[in-house]
């Protein structure tokens, strides 16, 4: 008998991702197939190019439809209900109350003429699941993820290799948790959030949404520096700051330390009402195309500098701070992986 599968798919906007795992875990390959998610030409296109997307990698790889034993669907956020898109500025407005799972879960069985389950979950959860399993290797930590980038992902996976979604699907939502401003040696009005509150969300102090705001504050600190006072516009200005940071400049390195501060206090936080074994730390900061050891090493023993006075004795010897490895394969291999876990409590 054939070796069974579960696919992983990671859904946006604009493009779809899709891999695959063994019933071991281990990947099919480490090539993941990307295709247009075709979301202008409504959603009888996006789920046929969908389905024509998991049909070409199968056979890009040698494997059969019959093969498939689950399917994960990694999407991005928020939900009505689970399954279900709620409205979001970054996806078209007719997926908006689009019953993801009921379509899909009805597509997956037409190539082969029997159901086929499907998970549907948060990207970065599900991203979350897959470095969870690269990082704990045999053992069955519990994991933590925070992701900085335009904004703060994150995840908790159990021993189960499964993520925390919450009653509501906002478990997690651990970016929209405020900042202890006076541990920080904050005064002064909390900056805003995207998400519209302004008591101060981890986010705006972690993340690229917030680095104009701190660059204000904290170029008053340097006025002879060429962006205090700056006539560029404040994008240029804040995408200036990695590379800054990296060559030395005084002003940008204040900021990520600021930036990495913030984030091991969060850690302790977190630490504290889930108590992993592991966090890890991805986004753009850990991307090793765009930052350098230095910097990324930096920022990571700034973070569990920040963390450890607040954590307890036991975690400040056992609780281990990496950084994340896999990119943008992730969320699809995450997909895969919980289709896998999902099959084994059904079984």
């Amino acid at each position: 008998m054939s070796e069974r599968i579960f696919i992983g798919t990671d859904s946006g906007a604009t493009t779809t991702k899709f891999c695959a795992v063994f019933e071991n875990g281990e990947t099919v390959s480490t090539r993941v197939l990307q295709r247009p998610t075709n979301a202008e030409a409504g959603r009888e296109a996006v789920i046929g190019g969908w389905i024509a997307g998991i049909g070409e990698f199968l056979a890009q790889n040698g494997l059969q439809w019959a093969q498939v034993h689950g399917v994960g669907l990694a999407i991005p956020g928020p939900y009505e209900r689970y399954g279900v898109w709620g409205k979001s500025p970054n996806l078209p407005e007719h997926f908006c109350g689009w019953d993801v799972h009921q379509d899909f879960s009805a597509a997956l069985a037409e190539p082969i003429g029997r159901h086929i389950p499907l998970s549907v979950g948060n990207d970065g959860n599900y991203g979350g699941v897959a470095e969870a399993q690269l990082a704990r290797g045999r053992t069955r930590a519990s994991v933590a993820m925070l992701m900085p980038g335009s904004g703060l992902g994150a995840a908790f996976v159990g021993a189960d290799g499964l993520c925390l979604d919450g009653d509501t699907l906002a478990g997690m939502e651990a970016g929209h948790m405020p900042v202890p401003l006076q541990l920080l040696g904050l005064t002064g009005k909390p900056l805003a959030c995207g998400c519209g509150r302004d008591w101060g969300c981890v986010e705006a102090y972690t993340t690229i949404s917030g680095l104009g705001q701190l660059l204000a504050i904290f170029s008053r600190r340097h006025p002879d520096h060429e962006l205090a006072g700056s006539a560029a516009p404040l994008k240029d200005q804040v995408l200036s700051l990695r590379s800054r940071a990296q060559e030395g400049d005084a002003l940008a390195l204040e900021i990520f330390d600021f930036q990495a501060r913030v984030m091991g206090i969060h850690v302790a936080n977190l630490a504290m009402a889930l108590d992993p074994g592991i966090f890890i730390i991805g986004g753009g900061l850990m991307d090793h195309e765009s930052t350098t050891l230095e910097f990324r090493e930096r920022y990571l023993n700034l973070i569990e500098q920040a963390a450890r006075p607040y954590l307890w004795p036991q975690q400040r010897e056992t609780l281990k701070i990496v950084p994340a490895t896999l990119g943008e394969l992730s969320q699809a291999i995450g997909a895969a992986l919980v289709a896998l876990y999902r099959s084994r409590t059904m079984a």
